[in-house]
């Protein structure tokens, strides 16, 4: 937070003056009527949807969601289909007049059309109030009528969600077809004093504003150096032909992961010799970021260093609400404040230091605060600024009597003009309606006649909006709770630095030799096997003793022998060896990612979030057993009950590759939790990164005996554990073949055995997601994309069926293509590769024998060229796929994706449900009927609606699915340890010779 100081100095020097210029504008923006002045009967619908959009939160955020909803849909019956299921919501108490437009049963009929009519004109209109024009024609008659009033103008090309490089390429061209046309259309326009004239000194009379993210469609600040290449390479075009042309260029800000490595392209970019002496460019600070402050400092100093002016655009922020969910759900530090009157007081905080130092930075302050703006003109006034080094900025449609006001005053007021089509537009407009309609907004306060004193006050930040963490450690005060951990946010410098520190050193330790642990006793093997890395099959990982069936007895043994002292051991102890095994990993976080990502081919993100899932395996699971190690009474006059668990005994885990390290450490610390002695048996592919898990485990306090790292061959060594008379569980994840197997073998009673074997599978899925003609294409291109292509399409969870709606597959299709040829294939531990290698040579040929299959009786649409040295395939993209072919059916466990038709969603379920699993599903949808259809009837134990359907996290989304995609309950839920406990109840008839203790007697 800001020193009393700094407040104090800011009051002393400029209050007075800013007071009476703010109450000059103020006067001055409420001297004609608006629009809750009007009379209700006058009013337009645009008009009506925003007056009752404020006083109605409930239908606030319908109306916005079915406003994001209208381009995605095809006709009137669609229209008017959706705004009646989202105008029916619980929550919503609709005005009379929507009641009125609202009374049709049939969306076919002509009040229904007339309705949907209604509602998209006033939609379309309340659009093209912030939008400048949906063509170039439109948006310079736009400027033509703003440089008669007396502004200037920037122009940004709507529709940021880039995701193809085509798409990079088309929004590169975009912007210099806008220049030339713009700098055409200047040529007849004169020079005016104060928009082209400053000082004596020609303004560029042309201006755009672009967004870095655009120019590159990987652009990603874990791969800083590969996104700073492609995205400069485009600036230089851009920068090049705007010299040519006399055009300034403006950067903008996006969200807050993007911020450091925006600002660090810039600097480097424009200190270079070509560009070091432009001063008409400029860049973007938001002053609702903590660090912002910051920010402006550094920039300063780097502008000193460059020793040529340029503009800095100064803004509150418009993802608020997208950086507070964002920061909760990964449970990293809040990046903005949470009050709006601290993002206000930061704001005047930068206003200061920005005109203090115009000399280095020319301020533009873009604000519809008025007192924001009056504190500008005040500094400015009192310290003489040149007007060549300040101006002040609106949005387009949001604060234009206050732009005028200024105008008046004799400032340079710049209007930030959005132009495009509805579609791409939307995500803007809905921006636009949140700010408007907010209760903290300035012009929703000032719109309804609030008190000028107050209005212009000073800012007041309570003391409690300091630097907030959403917190992810435990409380130290029992009962402990349990907190996600948060992943590595690598847009941080300094952890992404530690990230390929550590990647460094693990490649120096390749190549050891790894042996089982049993009976607390690292033994020597008669054979090994080798692990290699699969981007770079030459490279040896390690070499993995495997154990023989005698070694396999004698750590059987030594598990019963344990069994007696960690059974008689307590919960909370057993749960404090989780903890601090899940310190340990955290502590050695950025070490195991790298062994992840050499060993089994996993990128460093993906390899990040196995590892916070494993921690909160550990954590949860502690806290879990903690829970039902309180039991419960069932007591009753002369009679106690009480029920509580016992450990089954002896636990075999049997972990895949794929999740090597998250999957293994959550069936292991499972059953160890649960009192049960436990031996884990590694994939062969994955058993280095099994042995980190074990070294672990032994420094976090494990007994000798109660864990046993027993890797060996499956045929051999698994079958041996499984079928032993002395194993109580089984937990397996892996193919439905194999978990199929076990489940066989161990339903067989084996001589001396005297219990039933319970299994724990999860076996797979054929994963389906469906795109319906309501979907926001851009998430569900980019979601099927990761889902299907991420890891290698390795997950179990990965999508490998698309089921799209007939009206919208080609649009769809044709997109996902694009958008997978801009992945980018190689070694895993490349920051700029979205997806690696499959796992081994046997994988890889059952994947190409697959695809052989495909492009037999299928449209092959996508296959790409790919690396050499290691285990790769293509992205591969079938089209026109039919339900019952094989691509369609059997489980490939590769970067192979169907995509196939239905005609209406129904069908899509149909097609969706018809496999023999029911693992993971996806919708992405925005028609509330379908989502709650599919929320019924979508037969998968993990449905993700509107997002990705790989990655779930446990406590929020416990993981498991069934049909032949496994048995038993789901990973990281409330029951999953049940399934390694035998409850049982003690009765006792407490009564002596007719009486008994009577609770509360004396």
């Amino acid at each position: 937070m800001v020193s009393q100081t700094n407040t104090n100095k800011t009051d002393r020097r400029y209050e007075s003056k800013t007071q009476d210029i703010a109450q000059e504008l103020i006067k001055s923006t409420r001297q004609n009527s608006n629009i809750f002045n009007r009379m209700r009967e006058q009013m337009r619908w645009d008009d009506k949807i925003l007056d009752w959009t404020m006083s109605n939160p409930g239908l606030r955020v319908q109306m916005f969601r079915f406003i994001d909803t209208i381009p995605a849909l095809q006709s009137k019956t669609e229209i008017a289909h959706h705004f009646q299921q989202y105008m029916s919501a619980e929550a919503v108490e609709l005005p009379n007049a929507l009641k009125g437009i609202l009374n049709f049963s049939d969306p076919d009929s002509f009040p229904a059309q007339t309705a949907a009519a209604t509602i998209t004109k006033a939609v379309e209109t309340l659009a093209y109030k912030y939008i400048a024009g949906e063509n170039i024609a439109e948006v310079i008659k736009t400027i033509d009528r703003l440089r008669k009033q007396g502004m200037t103008y920037t122009i940004d090309l709507l529709g940021e969600a880039v995701i193809t490089e085509n798409e990079a390429q088309d929004y590169l061209q975009r912007y210099l077809d806008l220049m030339e046309q713009l700098t055409q259309k200047a040529q007849t326009w004169k020079r005016v004093e104060g928009i082209d004239l400053a000082d004596g000194e020609d303004l560029p009379q042309v201006q755009v504003s672009v967004k870095l993210t655009a120019f590159y469609s990987q652009f990603d600040p874990l791969d800083p150096v590969g996104s700073k290449a492609q995205v400069c390479d485009r600036l230089r075009i851009l920068l090049r032909r705007a010299a040519e042309l006399g055009a300034a260029i403006h950067f903008d800000m996006e969200q807050y992961r993007y911020k450091d490595l925006t600002l660090a392209i810039l600097k480097e970019l424009l200190m270079e010799s070509e560009f070091r002496s432009r001063t008409d460019l400029g860049m973007t600070l938001q002053a609702y970021l903590r660090d912002s402050y910051q920010d402006l400092q550094d920039l300063i100093a780097w502008a000193k260093e460059r020793g040529h002016p340029l503009t800095l655009r100064l803004v509150k922020g418009a993802y608020w609400d997208q950086e507070t969910i964002n920061s909760e759900q990964n449970h990293w530090q809040q990046p903005v404040y949470n009050q709006k009157a601290a993002t206000d007081h930061n704001y005047e905080r930068m206003t200061q230091l920005l005109l203090e130092n115009h000399e280095y930075l020319c301020g533009a302050i873009g604000s519809h605060n008025v007192r924001s703006q009056a504190l500008a003109c005040a500094i400015a006034e009192t310290l003489k600024i040149p007007p060549r080094r300040f101006e002040m900025q609106v949005l387009y449609g949001m604060g234009d009597k206050l732009a005028q006001a200024l105008v008046k005053r004799g400032h340079r007021v710049r209007v930030y003009s959005p132009y495009g089509k509805l579609l791409p537009g939307m995500a803007y407009l809905i921006r636009r309606l949140l700010e408007n309609t907010a209760n903290s907004s300035f012009l929703r306060q000032n719109q309804e006649n609030k008190p000028i004193e107050e209005l212009i006050a000073p800012p007041i930040v309570e003391s409690t909006d300091t630097d907030s963490v959403t917190s992810s450690k435990p409380s130290t005060h029992p009962p402990i709770p349990f907190f996600n951990a948060p992943d590595t946010d690598y847009a941080d410098t300094k952890r992404r630095t530690k990230a390929e520190e550590a990647l460094s050193q693990v490649k120096k330790e390749l190549g050891k030799t790894y042996l089982p642990l049993i009976d607390g006793e690292y033994q020597e093997t008669p054979n090994y096997i080798d692990s290699r890395n699969p981007s770079r099959e030459t490279e040896l990982v390690g070499q993995v003793g495997q154990i023989s069936l005698e070694q396999a007895e004698q750590a059987m043994n030594a598990a019963k022998s344990a069994f007696k002292s960690w059974k008689a051991t307590s919960a909370s102890e057993r749960a404090e060896i989780l903890r601090r095994a899940a310190d340990l990993m955290e502590q050695r976080r950025h070490e195991l990612n790298a062994w992840i990502c050499l060993e089994v081919g996993k990128i460093i993100p993906q390899a990040d979030g196995e590892v916070s899932e494993a921690i909160d395996f550990c954590r949860y699971y502690a806290s879990e057993m903690e829970r039902l190690a309180t039991g419960k009474n069932y007591d009753l006059a002369g009679e106690n009950n009480r029920y509580f668990y016992q450990p089954k005994g002896i636990a075999v885990v049997i972990s895949p590759w794929n999740f090597p390290f998250a999957i293994a450490t959550g069936m292991t610390v499972a059953a160890l939790v649960a009192g049960n002695c436990t031996l884990l048996k590694p994939a062969a592919t994955s058993s280095v990164i099994a042995a980190k898990l074990t070294e672990i485990l032994v420094e976090a306090g494990i007994p000798s005996g109660v864990f046993q790292y027993v890797p060996g061959k499956g045929s051999e060594v698994g079958t041996y554990l499984v079928e032993h008379k002395d194993t109580h569980v089984i937990a397996f994840t892996g193919s439905r073949e194999v978990g199929c197997r076990i489940y066989a073998q161990a339903a067989k009673l084996q001589p001396g055995q005297k219990h039933l074997k319970r299994v724990i599978a999860e076996m797979g899925g054929k994963n389906a997601i469906i795109v319906d003609e309501s979907a926001d294409l851009d998430q569900a291109v980019v979601g099927v994309a990761q889902s299907a292509f991420g890891y290698s399409g390795q997950k179990c969870s990965a999508c490998s069926r698309v089921i799209v709606a007939s009206s919208i597959y080609n649009a769809f299709l044709a997109r996902l293509i694009e958008a997978t040829k801009s992945l980018n294939v190689g070694a895993a531990d490349n920051p700029s590769i979205q997806m690696g290698p499959v796992i081994d040579p046997q994988a890889r040929k059952r994947i190409l024998e697959y695809i052989a299959q495909g492009k037999e009786a299928n449209e092959l649409a996508l296959e790409m060229s790919i690396p050499e040295g290691g285990y790769y395939v293509s992205p591969t993209i079938f089209s026109e796929v039919n339900p019952d072919d094989t691509i369609a059916q059997e489980e490939i466990f590769g970067p192979v994706l169907a995509v196939m038709k239905a005609d209406n969603f129904a069908q899509a379920l149909s097609i969706a449900n018809g496999t023999d699993y029911a693992l993971t599903g996806g919708l992405y949808s925005r028609t509330p009927s379908h989502i709650e259809q599919a929320s019924r009837e979508f037969e998968v134990g993990n449905l993700y609606i509107n997002r990705t359907i790989t990655g779930a996290i446990v406590a929020r989304q416990p993981f498991g699915g069934f049909k032949l995609s496994g048995v038993g309950s789901k990973a990281g839920g409330p029951d999953y340890l049940l399934q390694f406990l035998d409850p049982r109840v003690v009765t006792e008839n407490i009564q002596r010779q007719g009486f008994a203790p009577i609770e509360g007697a004396e």
